[in-house]
């Protein structure tokens, strides 16, 4: 089995009625019960929008310091994200499918690089 992560930018998510968002919760949460049903879910979850409350932490100078706000500065930011462990690149795309049709905003995935063996 392979990690892969399922995830997508804020700004994709474009502009609906709070009645919108209202509508798409319960769809995603069923999304998540048959991840977990299949056996493949990881962890799920969105991430807060307010980027006031970010922080970064950089090691890069050779001293550890940690700065508000998020690193690099850009006008897309990661909105949420979900980790399943699949078979394969198509059943992370069934599963990034399934995720995109029930919050209405594109998904991006990336498969985790392999863990060195201990």
């Amino acid at each position: 089995m392979t990690e892969y992560l399922i995830y997508f930018n804020q700004q994709w998510v474009g502009d609906h009625t709070e009645e919108w968002f209202r509508q798409r919760g319960p769809l995603a949460m069923a999304v998540i019960d048959e991840m977990r049903a299949a056996g493949v879910y990881v962890f799920a979850g969105g991430l807060e929008e307010d980027a006031g409350r970010a922080f970064s932490a950089d090691a890069t100078s050779g001293a550890l310091s940690f700065t508000d706000g998020p690193f690099v500065e850009t006008k897309e930011f990661l909105g949420g994200f979900t980790v399943v462990d699949v078979a394969d690149d198509e059943a992370a795309k069934v599963w990034a499918g399934r995720i995109a049709e029930a919050c209405g905003w594109p998904q991006e995935v990336r498969r985790f690089k392999s863990r060195p063996q201990a």
